[in-house]
């Protein structure tokens, strides 16, 4: 009573509300609301998980996908790069033979190179050889300073060309041999063979003194006048004629020789001889048959030639000039040059075996 007057004195509604929450709370069990609470966050959970366990399959499945392609992809390539490994290495294999072939081949070219050097440096020694063997000819048969200088000069260019330090003291040899030759007189031993030559080939033409003939005299050499008379002309001429067959010189000389044709041809011949004489004695040097055979030259011509006539009066003055030309010149040898060049070839030689 007490409470509902005390309810009704305040105004106040009852507190059902709160009864029956307190009852529903003493009703329901809490476990039983934890469980409906937790049922849907965690059936959120799943479904959010399996979602995502979805995704994740889908997204493993691709990744195995691409790495299954790209395995494909790495087994293609590493079966190419075997293939190319392959191909470089049967290639290699191959540029190592061709290697070792060209390396033998270039030691066979060295050598080869080698022998023809050697083959070649003999080959110039030879010829360098050669070159003073003529030289030397040159100085002791034929006295040309000349042409022993220019197979020197020869011979040394070609011991340039080979430009061996060895070769130094040859070289060396050779141009003291060539500075003695440069210093030596000269004799032109060539041009008086050939002045003795043309005298010789020029005797054929030189006059013979029985063979002069008188002047005709310019009275005698006249023209016969015309004249009228036909047969006082023809008896002129004929008087002409009648005095030619008979003609009186008048000789200096009152010893001249007569020489029959045959004489005349010997002569002639023996001159010739004479000269070529002359000239063999000055490739040898023979002063004194050189100037012998002169002698009896200039002697002959003036005997038995006309000494007025041009061509003899020539004769006699070249003959005379070679007569007064110093001939007996000793020349140097260039045997040294020859000795260094031998006994070099004999060194090498010696060396090479």
């Amino acid at each position: 009573m007490s409470a509902q007057t005390q309810s009704v004195d305040t105004g106040k509604p009852p507190r059902s509300g709160k009864r029956s929450r307190s009852w529903l709370a003493a009703r329901v069990n809490p476990f039983l609301l934890l469980a409906l609470i937790f049922i849907p966050v965690m059936a959120w959970q799943w479904y959010d998980t399996r979602d995502q366990i979805a995704g994740l399959q889908h997204e493993l499945a691709k990744r195995l996908a691409e790495s299954d392609a790209s395995g494909k992809e790495s087994r293609n390539v590493a079966v190419e790069a075997t293939e190319a490994g392959r191909r470089i290495e049967t290639k290699v294999n191959l540029l190592e033979a061709k290697l070792a072939e060209s390396q033998s081949q270039q030691l066979a070219l060295e050598a080869l190179y080698q022998e023809l050097t050697r083959n070649r440096d003999e080959a110039t020694l030879e010829e360098i050889e050669q070159l003073l063997l003529i030289a030397n000819q040159q100085l002791q048969l034929a006295s040309n300073v000349k042409a022993a200088l220019i197979a020197m000069q020869e011979a040394d260019a070609r011991l340039q060309r080979i430009d061996r330090p060895q070769l130094s003291p040859l070289r060396k040899i050779l141009s003291q041999d060539m500075d003695v030759l440069k210093s030596a007189p000269y004799l032109d031993t060539v041009g008086i063979s050939l002045r003795l030559d043309n005298l010789a080939a020029s005797v054929d033409a030189l006059p013979l003194e029985m063979e002069l003939r008188p002047k005709e005299n310019a009275s005698s050499g006249g023209a016969i006048p015309e004249t009228g008379n036909i047969w006082l002309r023809f008896a002129r001429e004929a008087w002409e004629d009648v005095k030619r067959l008979v003609r009186i010189q008048y000789m200096n000389k009152p010893d001249i020789a007569l020489l029959s044709p045959s004489q005349a041809y010997f002569l002639r011949e023996n001159l010739k001889l004479r000269l070529l004489s002359a000239r063999h004695a000055l490739l040898a040097r023979d002063v004194a048959s050189f100037k012998a055979d002169l002698d009896a030259s200039v002697d002959w011509i003036s005997r038995y030639y006309d000494n007025e006539s041009k061509p003899v009066a020539n004769i006699l003055e070249s003959l005379h000039q070679l007569r007064n030309s110093e001939v007996g010149i000793e020349l140097p040898r260039i045997s040294a040059s020859l000795d260094a060049v031998r006994n070099y070839r004999i060194a090498r030689d010696r060396g090479n075996r």
